[in-house]
């Protein structure tokens, strides 16, 4: 399939903030058709553009009824008649659907939240590989209710309860979904994702990595003139390598890499690195040691989105002056700026719908996306933006990167200063997690475990907890050991580990790492907690 054919089966998520819409994204991806998520209360003209053959109402935390309650754009239901695209509700879109088609939507007297049973009372349309009185299980979550269908729609499905599980309306192309078909919750979920996609949409499954190669080659041969130097910012993960493995392919020696140690790196990081780029990728890279730079900044600084900030600024001021070194080498001074931006990264930097702003009430700012100062004087270019992490990895794969850095985990551009509550200058913190830090991940890949961990690493605790070490008294620091499961990094489980394995390690820790007298472990998932500490 081409890249025209792909984008003409384009299946388009409008978010009206479920914590669950990235899911659905993915779930669809898996189905190997191209998706994609935007905000719900996108104008017109941006929906229009993308030109979708499906799109898809999030669920979302709000009542129709609230004042503030998103809502597509004007003209969104003329737009869809009109071009003939599918439109299916899961949870609040189901009841916007109904409400904006003049059906009634009511506060339910009676909230379903959690698993429950649904039975089909029509086996047509979304259930019409069922039989009518089939029953399964699925994932509620929500207060109101439709208790009015609008003309020419019907129920096909109803909960144990009576409440309407299921509407729709063939003739004009509407289907709803009062519960999340994307959960694992929902075992059935993804058959009726499945049949509404193929059987009732007709879509076609062609979307690949291969043709996500191709399709970025060409993109970046067309951004990038013939005469164009490119700057690539290496930090040693998966998201960059494969990013400047990418660019290299396309505009080869025309790029130069950099590799900035900024003095909050892993153990032994800097040497690992540049001799992996150098034996295994064979890449020009330049090594940059700005690490009294960037902790001379950060000195006294303690608020994490603050410190953030300012490691982004620093990158760029960084990039800025070996773009001028360039220059003067090549005569010609560099245009653009590789960045391993994920689809991840630009959704939890995006404003939740309803919120009455246009930018984010955010997680986090990622300094790839929100921490980048206005006058950048470098264009971006992030050829993995619309991709999950899993992704990523098939594509390197696709294009001979080492397995070895495909299987790394994810370490967080702003490093070692987002696992240090606070001021990450004072005393010898840094070193003390580092330490700690290397004996966990060494461990992990001693016990044979690591590939079944999405990410682990430790953080700093900045309070002195009393011990007793050598038979002396001490005040000494905490160490937090967190590793997580995940598919995307979106949502995450903490990892189960075995009880003398942890038992083991906190002994290790407490005897190798001076200055630590207490090891603790976060058992937290996501939500409600991000997997970094800051």
């Amino acid at each position: 399939m081409d890249a025209q054919d792909v984008k003409s089966n384009l299946v388009l998520i409008l978010d009206f903030g479920s914590q669950y819409t990235h899911l659905i994204t993915r779930r669809i991806r898996a189905l190997n058709v191209f998706s994609l998520c935007i905000n719900g209360t996108s104008s017109l003209k941006s929906i229009a553009d993308l030109n979708p053959s499906v799109i898809i109402l999030s669920g979302g935390p709000h009542s129709v009824h609230s004042p503030n309650a998103p809502c597509f754009a004007p003209g969104f239901i003329e737009y869809v008649e009109s071009n003939k695209v599918h439109v299916l509700g899961i949870c609040y879109g189901l009841q916007l659907i109904v409400q904006q088609l003049g059906g009634e939507v009511r506060v339910g007297e009676k909230q379903e939240y959690g698993r429950m049973e649904i039975a089909v009372e029509k086996a047509v349309g979304l259930f019409g590989n069922k039989k009518i009185g089939d029953r399964q299980s699925v994932w509620m979550s929500h207060g109101d209710e439709a208790v009015k269908l609008p003309e020419g729609f019907e129920v096909v499905a109803r909960s144990r309860q009576g409440a309407v599980a299921a509407v729709e309306n063939p003739g004009r192309r509407f289907y709803g979904l009062q519960y999340h078909p994307e959960v694992t919750h929902s075992p059935e979920g993804m058959e009726t994702l499945k049949y509404f996609l193929f059987d009732i949409c007709g879509v076609t499954a062609g979307w690949r990595m291969e043709d996500v190669l191709d399709e970025e080659l060409k993109v970046i041969k067309s951004t990038v003139k013939p005469d164009d130097h490119v700057i690539c910012a290496l930090s040693g993960g998966v998201d960059s390598t494969v990013a400047a493995t990418l660019v290299h392919k396309a505009i080869g020696d025309r790029l130069h890499c950099v590799f900035v140690d900024n003095g909050l790196l892993r153990w032994r990081e800097r040497e690992r690195v540049m001799e992996t780029f150098e034996r295994d990728l064979h890449l020009p890279v330049t090594c940059v040691d700005a690490s009294e730079q960037f902790l001379s900044k950060l000195k006294g600084v303690t608020e994490p989105e603050k410190k953030r900030k300012i490691i982004g600024s620093e990158f760029i001021n960084i990039f800025d002056a070996f773009a001028h070194e360039l220059e003067q080498k090549l005569g010609k001074k560099p245009a653009y700026l590789v960045q391993g931006t994920l689809y991840p990264d630009m959704i939890e930097s995006c404003p939740p719908p309803g919120s009455g702003r246009t930018h984010s009430h955010t997680i986090k700012s990622h300094h790839n996306v929100g921490g980048l100062p206005k006058d950048m004087k470098l264009k971006l270019i992030e050829p993995l933006k619309l991709l999950f992490k899993d992704e990523v990895r098939e594509l390197g794969k696709i294009m001979g990167v080492p397995q070895g850095f495909l299987k790394r985990h994810p370490f967080p551009g702003p490093g070692l200063a987002v696992r240090v509550p606070g001021d990450v200058t004072l005393e010898n913190r840094l070193d003390i997690l580092r330490k700690a830090d290397e004996i966990f991940i060494q461990a992990i890949r001693d016990a044979g475990i690591y590939d079944s961990i999405w990410q682990a690493f430790a953080v700093f605790m900045p309070v002195l907890t009393v011990g007793v070490q050598g038979d002396q008294r001490t005040h000494s620091y905490a160490i937090t050991l967190r590793a997580v499961t995940s598919q995307d990094g979106m949502t995450a489980d903490w990892y189960y580990f075995d009880h003398k394995f942890l038992a083991d390690l906190s002994t290790r820790i407490c005897n190798e790492v001076p200055g630590v007298n207490r090891v603790l472990l976060d058992i937290t998932s996501k939500p409600p907690s991000t997997i970094e500490w800051e």
